[in-house]
């Protein structure tokens, strides 16, 4: 900046050679210098205030969205943060075959108290023990009261009970958002599903974990994010579902058992379209397991189509017959030896009927014959018998996908003696699930491969090795086809649907040895359509009795096979299978000339 001088020396001498003052030079440039300072300080000034308005409405608006934000948002109670490692919330859904829902997630609240902040701990403990009737309202009152800085009251609340809290108006009840697991179904597969429960929780959030059935299994797949939220799609249909567990639980009722199960499998991919265990329970709000000591049987929880090792009786006497076969040592025509008893050092082997001298192996299987199985069995050999069922997935727990598949493990002779040989070969001394039975049964309804169920969606057939030949078969799938035409399970026949199976009743064993005398597991392994088999059914009862005659009757032909009837007439339709419908007879027609 050039600075004027207030007398500049020319313009002094000019005015003073004019005869003019030199003060007056002097003092107008002192005002113009004033003047450029006054314009120079307004400017300044004029700026300051512009950068603070300008920060005052930045600020301010800033507050202003704030609050608009945080008006139309839900209210939340306020929470103290604390450092840890964040919860995975996160958990996938479970879908049927068909994309319906089995289970899901629910947004919900629990409940918690920081007593320290309760205006009145006494009035709050009673109206929340009004609320929840459940809690004890001496211990919410002692807790309140005493030195604790944090109480957990629910885990999870509805959304009514969460409005009746808020009604107490007290600010030490606060409430954390969580997500809870939801069965919208009920009880419907509830032993496939199991259920879940709360992992890792914190106040703002509480980790889903599997506790029992594909929500364990399956625990990590449902709960990674980078799996993106896809669903874990089983092979059950759910309206399958329905009608089976509608039709076991009738007929398990009606006869009088104490439990029961039944299975129905795709024979050519292994799928587990239905599967029911009863009694059951609702996974929405899954029972305590069983004290120590119980027997494990008595509990929904315990799964009878997979926990449950039994003798199945004489379900098994097929498997002997169709490895006779393949073997080449009988064909279906072939007549076995059935004079008895069949002695075996202090051990006899009887029928239930006498039969006569011998049958063929066809009519051994449709009258179940003990002796005669035993005879082929005898042929077959301990070794070669031992293989074959292992072959089948006999001797080993079965692969299903639920967790309690593995605690399923056959009960094994000690000693595979002659007369082990002979009691297996029509079921009895070796002890297996249903699930075991059904992966048999479909070995020999698809044609000689064995497939490994699973509760999974399968994309197509999945074959494992084979086990038999095609030929012994399909000579097994006749003969269990004339058990229902002409043998023990004539109650077993369905109009429309050619129906094949065995019955099998073994006497229930006792906890400390030996066996029942009024007590039976009673089973009926079937297969339809007959001539060309898309499915196996089993049906377990659990001590059923028949009490409709004059004594009661106990045997798979009088319980099992006509609940299993039932059921396959119910859900055939449900599977797209269409009825075979015999023509009628034409009426008679006379011809007459005009």
């Amino acid at each position: 900046m050039i600075r004027t001088p207030l007398r500049p020396l020319a313009r002094i001498l000019s005015a003073r050679a004019k005869g003019e003052n030199p003060d007056a030079i002097e003092r107008e440039n002192l005002r113009r210098r004033h003047e450029d300072m006054r314009d120079r300080a307004r400017v300044r000034a004029e700026g300051r205030l512009l950068v603070l308005g300008l920060f005052f409405f930045c600020a301010f608006s800033v507050v202003g969205a704030r609050m608009g934000l945080l008006a139309t948002s839900e209210a939340v109670e306020p929470v103290a943060s604390a450092a840890g490692s964040a919860i995975a919330m996160q958990r996938a859904d479970i879908v049927d075959r068909d994309g319906r829902i089995l289970a899901t997630n629910f947004e919900t609240h629990s409940l918690y108290a920081q007593p320290p902040f309760l205006v009145d701990p006494v009035a709050s403990a009673r109206g929340l023990a009004k609320i929840f009737p459940d809690l004890d309202e001496a211990r919410l009152i002692r807790d309140f009261t005493g030195k604790r800085k944090f109480v957990w009251i629910k885990r999870k609340i509805s959304p009514e009970q969460k409005q009746a809290v808020h009604d107490l108006g007290d600010p030490g009840l606060l409430f954390g958002p969580r997500e809870m697991r939801l069965y919208p179904n009920g009880k419907l597969a509830a032993h496939v599903l199991g259920g879940a429960s709360f992992g890792k929780e914190g106040v703002t959030a509480a980790e889903v974990i599997g506790v029992a059935g594909v929500e364990k299994q399956f625990d990590a797949f449902l709960r990674d994010p980078a799996n993106g939220g896809a669903p874990l799609q089983l092979s059950i249909d759910l309206t399958v579902q329905a009608a089976a567990e509608r039709v076991l639980y009738g007929g398990m009722k009606l006869m009088n058992a104490k439990g029961a199960t039944s299975i129905l499998m795709d024979v050519h991919t292994g799928e587990v379209i239905s599967v029911v265990s009863l009694p059951d329970f609702d996974p929405n709000d899954r029972p305590r397991p069983p004290a120590s000591g119980d027997d494990p049987s008595v509990s929904p929880l315990f799964n009878r189509s997979v926990q449950g090792v039994y003798e199945l009786g004489s379900t098994f006497k097929i498997f002997t017959a169709a490895q006779a076969m393949d073997l080449g040592l009988v064909g279906p025509e072939t007549m076995i030896d059935i004079r008895g008893p069949l002695r075996w050092g202090k051990f006899r082997i009887r029928d239930f009927r006498n039969y006569g001298k011998e049958l063929s192996v066809t009519k051994v299987i449709v009258k179940s014959s003990n002796i005669g199985t035993a005879r082929l069995a005898q042929q077959i050999g301990s070794a070669r018998q031992k293989a074959f069922l292992d072959s089948l997935g006999m001797l080993r727990a079965t692969p299903f996908e639920i967790v309690e598949a593995a605690g399923g493990e056959p009960l094994l002779p000690r000693n595979w003696s002659e007369l082990s040989t002979m009691t297996i070969s029509y079921g009895h001394g070796l002890s297996t699930s249903p699930m075991h039975l059904a992966a048999g049964y479909a070995a020999i309804a698809n044609g000689g491969h064995y497939v490994s169920p699973t509760i999974l969606k399968q994309d197509g057939p999945k074959y494992g090795p084979r086990v038999m030949s095609r030929g012994a078969a399909r000579a097994a799938q006749s003969m269990l086809r004339q058990v229902v035409t002409d043998g023990t399970a004539s109650f077993g026949e369905v109009p429309g649907y050619a129906v094949a199976g065995k019955t099998g009743t073994a006497d229930k064993p006792k906890p400390r040895g030996g066996y029942y005398e009024d007590k039976v597991i009673a089973t009926f392994a079937s297969m339809f359509p007959a001539h060309d088999p898309k499915y196996v059914l089993i049906v377990t009862l659990d001590e059923p009795t028949e009490t409709s005659g004059s004594e009661p009757r106990r045997t798979a032909g009088w319980t099992a096979v006509p609940v299993a009837a039932e059921m396959i007439g119910r859900i055939a339709p449900l599977l797209g299978l269409r009825p075979d419908i015999e023509p009628a007879h034409p009426a008679a027609i006379r011809l007459t000339s005009n």
